[in-house]
């Protein structure tokens, strides 16, 4: 009798483990890639609809309405919410793009918002598409504003060591409605160490350099009268 018990524990000891064998064997559902964006935009005020003349002395006088195009992004692939980089010590012309880890939307539209927030604190800033639909604001027609990004990567100059890269040429074109006139143009580079060697640190590099960037777009109009 002790036999058979000792061999119809054996028994179910083998069923147990060849059970927990398959288990494991079970295909696991693919690891979701991290998905970042540019964070929450600073705070800013709108400006006042108040008329400058009823504004408070302290009060800053808005700036001239402007119409933004929609950003292009001629060196990216269209559509992308890749997140890419280039391993400078070892191949700089070639664009690698993070496996677990992408923008929650193209980086072409993360930019646009972002401009739209930060340019409108100091002035109404229409989409391009809003500028058709309301042509005159203030009794003029808005200057356009077009930005194209050419660089937006996290480039490592090291295994250790990378720093993000945004690129941007602003376009500046006074619209009069029989021909635009161009007002200026601009390219704007800006180079922002990562605080870690990876996507994560990649993502608030990038998003901290638009930010430069965008205030530099700002400064730029402001010197154009804009």
């Amino acid at each position: 009798m002790p036999i058979f018990r000792t061999t119809l524990a054996s028994a179910w000891l083998a069923a147990a483990l060849a059970l927990l064998a398959g288990c494991s064997a079970l295909p696991q559902p693919p690891a979701q890639p991290a998905r970042y964006d540019f964070g929450l935009a600073p705070g800013a005020v709108a400006p006042s609809a108040v008329a400058p003349s009823a504004a408070a002395p302290d009060q800053p006088t808005a700036r001239p309405p402007l119409a933004l195009a929609d950003v292009e992004s001629p060196a990216l692939p269209d559509g992308s919410t890749a997140m890419f980089y280039r391993l400078a010590y070892a191949n700089a012309q070639e664009l690698l793009p993070y496996q677990q880890a992408r923008w929650s939307l193209p980086p072409a539209q993360l930019l646009q918002q972002r401009l739209r927030s930060q340019l409108g604190a100091q002035r109404p800033v229409l989409l391009s598409s809003e500028s058709v639909a309301q042509p005159r604001v203030q009794g003029a027609v808005p200057a356009l504003l077009r930005v194209d990004i050419e660089e937006f990567s996290q480039v490592f100059d090291a295994p250790a060591s990378s720093a993000a890269v945004v690129r941007l040429r602003a376009t500046l074109v006074g619209q009069s409605g029989s021909a635009d006139r161009l007002l200026g143009q601009q390219l704007f580079d800006v180079r922002t160490p990562a605080p870690s060697a990876d996507a994560a640190g990649g993502a608030r590099a990038l998003a901290s350099a638009s930010a430069s960037a965008i205030e530099q777009i700002d400064a730029w109009l402001a010197r154009l009268g804009h």
